[in-house]
């Protein structure tokens, strides 16, 4: 079903599928495509109102009956590091970080099936082949980083696989008001490392560095326990009902909404503020 508005970019809905996060439930997808010279403005506008980006589509969750998926990110200067997060930035701090262009290798690709088949066997990406990756990393009409981290046997002699061992890779949109993570990957080698946890931590101070207030981390879902890992960084702010907020303390968070409440598509796409132009 299309959705639009005078001299605005078409907004499309998906058909509802099983829910990814929640078990039960439905989702279903609002979405508009990235093109053209106004690609940049619109992701910089449609990302500061809970949508994200893969390749050249802006999507934001909008289901039926449900609103649990809220779109998270750091405030970077009001950002400290737990105990626990400072131990796992020492731990990993033998990595050395490498930004390149958005540019696939076969060496990211071989990365990328390892942490599938270890991580996600049944997910959506389960079945990706290395054309779909390479379209993943490089069709975006948006500037975009590939950010690298790779480390050697003498630095991580229990970890790495050579002098210049790719442990982890991060897609990176650089915003206006900070730093986007499309979406990360890491040797499942390096799970104990918590490599994971460490890559949100280095791109935190990427965009201190850079004067980006923020790191948006994607969707936080409360109940869902592949979701539970963004709850635990500080300074954390969700997209709800239209603005944003201090998540508070997590548990205050309910993932039920009645139908009734959930306005409808129109509704919502009316409320979507576009990025001005001049033509």
């Amino acid at each position: 079903m299309r959705h639009t508005l005078p001299h605005a970019p078409q907004f499309y809905v998906t058909a509802p599928q099983p829910c990814p996060y929640l078990h039960g439930r439905a989702e279903r997808k609002l979405f508009t495509a990235l093109q053209g010279d106004n690609a940049g403005d619109l992701n910089n506008a449609l990302s500061r109102q809970g949508f994200r980006r893969s390749q050249n589509v802006l999507y934001r969750p909008s289901c039926e009956s449900c609103v649990a998926c809220m779109s998270a990110r750091i405030r970077v200067a009001d950002f400290q590091p737990s105990r626990t997060q400072r131990r796992i930035r020492a731990r990993n701090a033998p990595l050395r970080r490498l930004a390149t262009s958005a540019w696939a290798t076969e060496e990211q690709f071989e990365l990328f099936r390892r942490y599938l088949d270890s991580r996600h066997a049944d997910g959506g990406m389960a079945d990706m082949d290395i054309f779909e990756f390479a379209a993943m990393i490089e069709e975006t009409p948006v500037k975009t980083r590939v950010i690298e981290y790779r480390c050697s046997d003498d630095a991580m002699p229990d970890l790495a696989k050579g002098d210049d061992h790719l442990a982890g890779v991060c897609l990176t949109d650089v915003l206006d008001d900070g730093l986007s993570l499309v979406y990360s990957f890491y040797d499942p080698l390096l799970r104990p490392a918590s490599i994971g946890t460490y890559i949100i931590l280095d791109h935190i101070e990427i965009a201190r560095a850079a004067n980006l207030p923020y790191v948006y981390l994607g969707y936080w879902v409360p109940g869902s326990r592949k979701m539970d890992y963004k709850a635990r960084f500080g300074a954390l702010e969700i997209y709800k009902g239209g603005v944003w907020q201090d998540i508070g303390s997590p548990e205050a968070h309910s993932n039920e909404a009645h139908p009734l409440s959930v306005d409808p598509i129109v509704e919502q796409v009316a409320r979507i503020a576009l990025p001005q132009s001049d033509r």
